[in-house]
């Protein structure tokens, strides 16, 4: 694998504007493409396999004239003198409802006052408005359309909103904290690199793969339905891995200009050993994200493709196109400049890096235990997670669909803001008009259910469908046990019936038991497909357990932490959260996936160094401590450009790209500062020998991929062969505490050691 790739970064180097001319051509031909292709979708929440589906699949077919996964609005009107059945207010709202049915691809609008949507204190009244295609399929005209008609509509005397999945989606704010997060990186990338032009690289290349990667989304949104989120989370992820993966090669590469090397056998170096690690990290992420697809829900399949995508687009740039820009840099980016230093007897203080490292080493069992407790602290509100689907109620109070759904809970209760749609089918000649009846009778007695309205027949009379309206609020736990209790068999029995019950509700209890019921699948195969990878790449079992360990205490202390701020509300107004609740149910295990690929990105950066120091001859506490002391800065910088580029999308309007940024940044920061930097090189330290131990019979078996470039430093032109000093020197190396020639990639400090 190391030869491979370094021949590859010496064609690069050498090729360098061929290279990058074929970058650019890609980028310019996604880019015309997209330009004629049509805007992407709304996200579509659809559900197959779930019960609630099956309902609305059936009332499709059986009540076409209602269209059930056709999209939807709720107009809602206010009076704010008077009553809406003041003959002026109730002309003003009759003008509305019939503007509204103008759109040509609305199928009714339900008149206020014929269908009784008017509070019992006359103050407030809603009309239902039903589309002939769903929201994905929704023509921009008409979710304008509806918008100005609702503006029109609007006087002093009447305060007129819209809620539902046709008003279209505004991703306010995303563009500017997005560009935060590049600040923060640009900023850290300096620091690291001491250099302008060194640290623009990986900005650049990481700009270009989103770029690639976005264009190649909207090209394909169309055909392959992809919803509006997808881009915005493949953004998200192909901003973090494209800059620290070139910032990874680009680090070793001065490194190896510092040991003597040319720069095209740097560059060759550079690709061989950090870009394996970028190829094995990149493929951790891809498994992790494709892997969501066994979940079996569209729009995380979707979502999951479109970053892997990305992150397969930032290993090729960082293999490819990052030695070609250094080929054409030439030598405005050297090696790093050595630090300063005095006599033998006064050698400069050793590194923050290696200073932390020698501290975990020498009380392997204090921080051990003192970094799980802190985690296993912070996961304590995972146990109160409560899981639902994004809805208006979780919309800022600026927007309309958040205050239309107010309107209607204080109008009318807040049940009516998630009607459950009933549908009772007869199977084998009963009667679906005494089964309905029987429905009705029995829930009508409930506390949980404030109206019941009446059962409608379908033509061939084998299908009745009914509105529940509970009493309590959509996401409330009273409202899930009413779905429950609606789907108990023996609500229909004696009656030869079955009873299917649709609505949001119902596809939240449908959508947390898919969930609940493809974790364990799912992580059997993600962490399964990783350990077999990372038994590869370290050649131990010992080490990729731990690695999956980590792993699931830095999940569970993210998953801590979004129950924290989004479901109790703990620092909600700091971190910008308009009503706290329910955890996006499709958060949990997406977080699972994200954060396992990356997690084994620190992994196989950090650990990789330290067994490259093993392999040649370093005793494993001395293998720690150099692996540190070559990888802590660059790691760190990588953890805090990812944070950055998270957090940056709390700037998002839309709740899922919210949560998801916030979950992703919290527990890389845990992964990478608590669980990385601090338990790794504690449980390696513990283990000593053992933790690089692979059994012979397995080791006969496990290709030998030359992760480390072991076979890169007998090529001529190296260190070695120049006369130079080698890139290991034994135990002493470490413990004379110097940092010579040798300026690897994290050269020794993290920013604000002083070194």
């Amino acid at each position: 694998m190391a030869t491979f790739l370094s021949r590859l970064g010496r064609f690069s180097f050498r090729r360098r504007w061929l290279v990058a001319l074929l970058w650019v051509v890609l980028l310019v031909g996604t880019g015309v493409l997209a330009g004629r292709a049509p805007a992407a979708p709304p996200n579509d929440f659809s559900m197959p396999g779930t019960e609630a589906q099956q309902a609305y699949d059936l009332l499709n077919e059986r009540f076409p004239e209602l269209k059930a996964d056709g999209a939807t609005a709720r107009v809602v009107f206010r009076a704010e003198e008077g009553k809406v059945t003041d003959p002026e207010v109730k002309k003003a709202i009759g003008k509305t409802v019939r503007a509204l049915g103008n759109d040509p691809q609305v199928v009714r609008v339900t008149d206020p006052y014929a269908t009784r949507s008017v509070s019992k204190d006359g103050s407030t009244a809603y009309a239902q408005v039903s589309y002939k295609v769903p929201s994905s399929k929704l023509e921009e005209t008409s979710r304008t359309g509806l918008q100005d008609t609702v503006k029109q509509a609007r006087s002093q005397e009447l305060t007129v909103e819209v809620g539902g999945n046709a008003v279209s989606e505004v991703a306010a704010g995303g563009h500017s904290s997005e560009a935060m997060g590049l600040g923060v990186a640009a900023v850290v990338l300096v620091i690291t690199f001491g250099s302008l032009l060194a640290a623009g690289l990986p900005l650049l290349t990481a700009i270009l793969g989103v770029g690639i990667g976005g264009l190649a989304i909207r090209v394909l949104a169309e055909p392959l339905g992809l919803g509006s989120t997808t881009s915005g989370l493949a953004t998200m992820i192909g901003l973090a891995v494209g800059i620290d993966y070139a910032l990874f090669v680009a680090s070793r590469y001065r490194a190896e200009l510092a040991r003597g090397r040319s720069r095209e056998e740097a560059a060759g170096h550079a690709v061989g050993t950090a870009g394996s690690a970028v190829v094995f990290a990149g493929l951790t992420v891809v498994i992790a994200l494709a892997g969501l697809c066994v979940v079996g829900i569209p729009v995380l399949t979707q979502m999951g493709l479109a970053a892997a995508g990305t992150v397969v687009i930032a290993v090729l740039i960082a293999v490819t196109l990052i030695p070609a820009l250094l080929g054409i840099c030439g030598r405005r980016i050297g090696p790093p400049r050595p630090r300063r230093r005095g006599e033998d007897k006064d050698l400069p203080r050793p590194s923050m890096g290696v200073r932390w490292a020698r501290f975990v080493v020498g009380r392997p069992v204090a921080v051990l235990l003192g970094g799980v407790a802190l985690l296993g602290v912070i996961a304590v509100p995972a146990a109160s997670l409560k899981m639902g689907l994004p809805g208006d109620d979780s919309k800022p109070v600026s927007t309309t669909q958040r205050r239309a759904y107010d309107l209607v809970a204080e109008g009318f209760g807040p049940g009516f803001n998630g009607p459950l749609t009933v549908v009772v089918q007869a199977d084998g000649g009963g009667s679906a008009q005494a089964a309905a009846q029987s429905v009705v009778k029995q829930i009508g007695g409930r506390k949980d259910a404030a109206a019941v309205g009446q059962p409608r027949l379908s033509e061939s009379g084998d299908t009745a469908v009914l509105t529940i309206v509970p009493a309590a609020s959509p996401p409330s736990s009273e409202t899930a046990d009413l779905v429950h209790a609606l789907r108990d068999p023996a609500l229909a029995s004696g009656s030869d019936a079955r009873v299917l019950v649709a609505g949001t509700t119902a596809m939240n209890v449908d959508v947390s038991q898919k969930l609940s019921d493809a974790l364990i699948p799912y992580l059997a195969l993600v962490v399964g497909l990783a350990f077999l990878l990372l038994i590869v790449v370290f050649r131990s079992l010992l080490v990729p357990l731990k690695a999956a360990l980590g792993f699931l205490l830095s999940v569970l202390a993210g998953l801590g932490a979004v129950v924290a701020v989004f479901q109790w509300g703990w620092l909600a107004s700091f971190f910008g959260i308009a009503e706290p609740g329910p955890v996006m149910s499709m958060m949990p295990i997406f977080m699972v996936g994200v954060i396992f690929g990356l997690a084994m990105d620190y992994e196989v950066f950090l650990v990789t160094r330290m067994r490259e120091a093993y392999v040649h001859g370093q005793s494993p506490s001395d293998s720690v401590i150099s692996g540190f002391e070559h990888s802590a800065r660059v790691v760190t910088a990588a953890a805090v450009i990812m944070i950055s580029v998270f957090a940056s999308f709390m700037g998002s309007d839309e709740q899922m790209l919210k949560t998801i940024g916030f979950g992703l940044a919290v527990a890389v920061l845990f992964d990478a500062y608590v669980v990385r930097m601090a338990l790794v090189p504690a449980v390696l330290a513990l283990l000593g020998r053992r933790a690089w131990h692979l059994p012979r019979w397995l080791d006969r078996l496990v290709p030998d991929l030359d992760v480390e470039g072991e076979r890169l430093e007998r090529e001529p032109g190296g260190p070695t062969a120049t006369g130079l000093e080698a890139p290991y020197d034994g135990p002493d190396f470490v413990g004379r505490g110097v940092d010579s020639v040798v300026e690897t990639a994290g050269s020794g400090a993290c920013p604000g050691s002083g070194g």
